[in-house]
């Protein structure tokens, strides 16, 4: 009966205020019906205005979802957790149960700099790397750990 439940999918990054919440919120909006989308991050930094900006302009409504922690989903069976961040690969905790853990980094858009323009520029960008990653799963999920997770991670 697997098949028919949504696999439970944690987007973890440093901060849960950028990457992790646009992949949780473009989980929920193209792959719902399928996935059971958390993100969280080592630390709470807050949610991150741009990013909910830039995710409503792709008419995808973040506004509700908060920054937490790992800590806050204790008992979650996650089926994978997907790090979005190098940093959280690096210090990825470990889970119980099942949970299969994938790297697949992104360029952390609160660092951009520049005009306002050019910094939504790089949220826009990311933004839409992350729609195309959450768009190939699960299949893509299934594929990295079958390649032997491929990942810039150090073997994380």
């Amino acid at each position: 009966m697997r098949e028919n439940r949504k696999l439970k999918v944690l987007f973890l990054c440093t901060g849960n205020s950028c990457r992790s919440q646009m992949a949780e919120g473009w989980a929920r909006a193209l792959k719902g019906d399928i996935i059971e989308p958390y993100s969280a991050g080592l630390e709470a930094h807050g949610l991150n205005p741009r990013a909910v900006q830039v995710m409503a302009e792709a008419g995808v409504d973040i506004s509700a979802q908060r920054s937490k922690t790992v800590d806050a989903l204790p008992d979650v069976p996650f089926d994978y957790v997907v790090t979005v961040c190098d940093q959280a690969a690096e210090a990825c905790p470990l889970f119980p149960g099942q949970a299969k853990v994938i790297h697949r980094g992104f360029t952390d858009p609160a660092r951009a700099t520049g005009s306002e323009e050019e910094i939504l520029a790089v949220f826009r960008r990311v933004r839409d790397e992350i729609r195309d990653f959450v768009g190939g799963m699960p299949d893509n999920l299934r594929a990295t750990i079958g390649a032997g997770q491929g990942a810039d991670d150090g073997g994380h």
